[in-house]
């Protein structure tokens, strides 16, 4: 099985919390009550206990400026690579 090409993709959740919240002085429970969920909500995505969502990657766009195909092709290279890690043959040193 191939490696997939992103060498080690970012987190989304550790994305939305260092490039987004951080930079903009926002805590995630601010971040939850502008779009519109449940808090809890927002905390699983940023320790990546839940999978950002279309309907998720929708309104981080809104607010924050950009495009719910970022957020998306963001949970998509996180989730190749976890399946790859999980189904690929262990090397040793």
């Amino acid at each position: 099985m191939k490696q997939p090409r992103i060498p080690h993709p970012t987190m989304p959740g550790e994305m939305l919390t260092e490039e987004f919240l951080v930079p903009h002085g926002m805590s995630q429970t601010a971040l939850a009550e502008r779009i519109g969920c449940a808090p809890r909500s927002i905390n699983e995505i940023c320790n990546g206990k839940r999978a950002i969502s279309p309907l998720m990657a929708m309104r981080l766009a809104e607010v924050f400026d950009n495009t719910p195909e970022f957020w998306m092709n963001l949970q998509t290279a996180w989730d190749l690579w976890k399946e790859w890690e999980k189904h690929s043959p262990k090397r040793t040193a």
